[in-house]
């Protein structure tokens, strides 16, 4: 992809309302104790869909129900719901998956195989049908082209701040999304769902410069997001980013890249800003890849702490006092070989144990 596609792109706002032909609402429905916690987008026709689910074997019902509708390649509404999971609740769960696009399909006039359903909160509970109801006829009520911000807020869990084909998507994934880890832990619910409503005229067609500006386009939007949520992890102080070069091959990278990114020692070093490159160089060293450590280098928060294997002199104080930012990079390169790859994940806390410690109590 050239330099130029970049050069030609801007940044809108408004949200998942910014593309023509989107209208949502988020709305409070008592999932929740306060706050907003339904949300429903709804589309003027008929879009193409595409979407990527979580690989847990433990899927909720509405990853399940959702993945079937994505299929089919069409939709036209999707409703989310926080507060609930709807994880692990056998076939009533997926029975109010199916009440949950029916009374989307009343309330708005579309037809239900065209509604996709996502759930995110508690693990175990089942839905609380006559709220969810109420609240997917109060936002089918306040629907509007500047919904987005609203409905962004409708889907928080633990967030502080609201996160506003199918080839392409899981391209874009991958390279983004696919790259965070706040903890090591897939959710049972995670869910990544595109649509387009084709108003813009514009049609996607292999081999041209449209298809090659939108899928450098989603995959800016998707990285854009994936470290949203990498820096908005329960509790987190900063954003993480591990860069790994000079693997044998971009698999090795990423093993790497993520180990490090899962460390719990590593992460409340980061919190405590402290700049134990120790702790780095042992958790790459248990990724399950053979690198010789003899050549290894680290940069910490763009200061050189070990050089071909072995620490060098560097000012801890000065150290620490760069990692007190609410962005650090952490750079390792090998000798194996031209294997790259990058990771994004967040400190661990204390704030990180108390979300953690009583989420269900």
């Amino acid at each position: 992809m050239n330099v130029t596609l970049e050069m030609q792109l801007e940044e809108t706002t408004g949200g998942i309302t910014a593309p023509l032909g989107f209208r949502a609402a988020g709305v409070a429905c008592g999932l929740k104790a306060d706050g907003r916690d339904l949300m429903l987008l709804v589309a003027d026709r008929v879009c193409s869909a595409a979407g990527v689910f979580t690989t847990n074997v433990v899927k909720a019902a509405p990853v399940i129900y959702s993945y079937r509708t994505v299929k089919t390649g069409r939709a036209q509404a999707v409703v989310i719901n926080s507060g609930i999971a709807n994880a692990c609740t056998g076939d009533e769960g997926m029975q109010r998956c199916e009440q949950m696009a029916a009374e989307v399909s009343r309330a708005t006039g579309l037809s239900e195989d065209l509604v996709l359903v996502c759930s995110t909160g508690v693990i175990g509970r089942q839905l609380l049908m006559e709220k969810i109801n109420l609240g997917i006829e109060k936002a089918a009520r306040v629907l509007s082209p500047k919904g987005g911000h609203d409905a962004a807020l409708a889907i928080m869990t633990t967030d502080t701040h609201p996160t506003e084909m199918q080839v392409a998507l899981r391209n874009a994934a991958n390279r983004s999304f696919n790259r965070v880890t706040v903890d090591g832990d897939t959710s049972t619910n995670d869910t990544v769902l595109l649509l387009a409503s084709g108003m813009t005229g514009i049609r996607l067609q292999q081999g041209t410069q449209d298809l090659a500006r939108f899928e450098y386009a989603l995959c800016k939007l998707t990285e854009m997001l994936a470290k949203a949520i990498a820096r908005d992890g329960e509790g987190a102080t900063k954003l993480v980013e591990i860069l790994v070069h000079g693997a044998a091959n971009d698999a090795d990278a990423d093993a790497i890249a993520k180990t490090i990114a899962n460390s719990p020692l590593v992460k409340t070093a980061l919190f405590g800003n402290d700049p134990n490159m120790g702790r780095i160089l042992a958790a790459a060293g248990r990724a399950g890849v053979q690198f010789n450590p003899n050549t290894v280098d680290l940069d910490l928060a763009n200061i050189p702490v070990v050089r071909n294997g072995r620490l060098v002199e560097f000012d801890k104080p000065t150290a620490s006092a760069a990692m007190k930012t609410d962005e650090v990079v952490i750079a390792l390169t090998l000798s194996e070989g031209a294997g790259e790859a990058v990771a994004w994940t967040c400190d661990f806390s204390y704030d990180y144990v108390r979300i953690n410690a009583d989420y269900t109590t």
